[in-house]
């Protein structure tokens, strides 16, 4: 009897244990930036740049550009670089501000806030969101052609060319996780393709690890999910006709969620618990 009781209790902890959801609380918002699609940081998470579109998101305008704003959402620079077009993705690698700016990659150096190069981008029509694997390849997604694209020593070459919808980057070792329309897929070194999670209500937008193989994802339309370890999918925000909820960034340390708010035009910081 007391052996059935210690596996019951064990089972109904185990069962509480798996049925437990993240939760986002709201922290600070910073105020008003030019419409704001993607954050990372530099400087160990003390200042963050953020990409601004600053117009429609599939035009040639030059009115894009890159901000910045410290881990407390003061807005440092509203315009550290301007002249982009309509900036989405950034990642930093080796003093470089990478920066997916329609059908180039834009390399800013971050010492001088000046335009290294321009990395003209075969095929591309609509470049999105870039990450940086252990190896420092570049990878940058185009969500019109569905291509992924590999950026080594300033050489691009097409990566990933079998998917659609084609948007969120995260790196991992020397894995790469797409969100791809509304499924996240894994690739690893030899582009092997897994599909990790489905179900998700729009397509996604940014994606971060928060724990191993567990993921934060969001969906511009307004959603933010948690991914579990097994792929099941749970909805944490709901704020479709309110506010974007576009490609933002995770600080494992302090447990915090830096999100974009696109038309809102705004950062807002979430403790996730």
């Amino acid at each position: 009897m007391k052996k059935l009781f210690i596996l019951l209790a064990v089972a109904c902890s185990s069962s509480s244990f798996a049925q437990e959801k993240y939760k986002l609380t709201k922290i600070w918002e910073t105020d008003s930036l030019a419409v704001p699609e993607s954050v990372t940081p530099y400087e160990d998470g003390k200042q963050m740049f953020v990409s601004l579109i600053d117009g429609t998101p599939f035009e040639v305008d030059g009115k894009g550009g890159i901000g910045k704003i410290d881990a407390d959402g003061k807005i440092i620079d509203p315009m550290w670089v301007g002249g982009l077009n309509a900036p989405k993705g950034i990642a930093v690698m080796q003093n470089k501000l990478y920066v997916a700016d329609l059908t180039e990659v834009v390399v800013i150096d971050i010492a001088t806030g000046k335009i290294d190069t321009k990395l003209k981008v075969p095929q591309a029509e609509g470049l999105n969101d870039v990450t940086v694997d252990s190896k420092n390849t570049v990878y940058v997604s185009d969500s019109k052609n569905g291509m992924i694209f590999s950026i080594k020593n300033n050489i691009v070459s097409p990566y990933i060319t079998s998917l659609k919808g084609t948007n969120g980057l995260k790196a991992v070792g020397t894995d790469l996780y797409i969100g791809a329309g509304p499924v996240l897929w894994k690739a690893d070194a030899n582009k092997n393709l897994a599909k990790i999670a489905e179900g998700f209500e729009s397509s996604i937008d940014g994606l971060q690890l928060i724990n191993k193989n567990e993921f934060l994802i969001s969906c511009w339309n307004g959603l933010v999910y948690s991914v579990g370890s097994k792929g099941q999918v749970t909805k944490l925000m709901d704020t479709r006709g309110v506010m974007n909820t576009a490609d933002f960034h995770y600080d494992q340390k302090k447990k915090i969620v830096y999100l974009p708010t696109f038309y809102k035009k705004s950062v807002i910081a979430y403790k996730l618990h």
